[in-house]
C-alpha cells in the first residue's frame, strides 16, 4: 500500500531531479559553446550521468574517438599530478588521453 505508493513517488521524484540536472548542464555547455570562435555545429555535446571514468571511455569509444581531451585542476597529494577523473580515465583508456590543465 502506502510504502509502495512513497517509493513510487520517490522514483518519480529522482527522475524529475536528473531531468532538471540534464537540462542545467545542457544549457551551460551551450552557453559555453557560444564563447569559442568556431563554427558551433562543429561541437558536439554529451551530458551522460555515471562514473566518469566509465561514461567517458564508453562515449569514446561509441564516436570512434582517437583521442580523449580532459582537464585537470586543483590536485590534491592522494592524486598527485592529475584530478581523480583524468586519473582513472588514464588508467581505464583504451585511447590515447590528453590531460590539459
Amino acid at each position: 500500500g502506502s510504502a509502495s505508493l512513497s517509493l513510487h513517488r520517490f522514483a518519480a521524484d529522482v527522475r524529475r531531479f536528473e531531468e532538471h540536472l540534464q537540462h542545467e548542464a545542457e544549457e551551460r555547455l551551450q552557453t559555453m559553446v557560444s564563447h569559442f570562435t568556431i563554427d558551433p555545429s562543429r561541437i558536439k555535446q554529451h551530458v551522460r550521468f555515471g562514473s566518469v571514468r566509465d561514461e567517458v571511455n564508453e562515449l569514446a569509444e561509441e564516436l570512434g574517438a582517437d583521442v580523449v581531451v580532459i582537464g585537470s585542476r586543483n590536485p590534491s597529494i592522494s592524486t598527485h599530478l592529475l584530478g581523480s577523473n583524468a586519473s582513472s580515465v588514464i588508467r581505464h583508456a583504451n585511447l590515447p588521453v590528453l590531460v590539459v590543465r
